[in-house]
């Protein structure tokens, strides 16, 4: 039997960045769960294989300076946040 490791390390961090901290009530919760958390994985976290990157292809930005604002973005019903800089 052959194993796939690129599908065995999504889901191992599907489970532990989502399923292992909420209680998932039924099929259509499933569903909707992993499809919010497919958007956030390709479009939030940075991956160093691609320099800080996105899959999506959102760069990150330069670490703000001393006196600017952060503003916290939920993401997942806040499981997960997205920070920026405020405007």
């Amino acid at each position: 039997m052959f194993s796939n490791g690129v599908a065995e390390r999504w889901i191992g961090t599907c489970r532990r960045d989502l399923l292992g901290h909420v209680i998932i009530l039924n099929r259509r919760h499933l569903k909707r769960l992993m499809n919010e958390y497919v958007v956030y994985y390709l479009e939030e976290p940075t991956h160093l294989a691609l320099e800080k990157g996105t899959p999506a292809g959102r760069e990150a930005k330069e670490d703000p300076r001393c006196g600017h604002k952060v503003t916290s973005i939920p993401r997942l019903g806040g499981l997960h946040h997205r920070y920026n800089r405020a405007a």
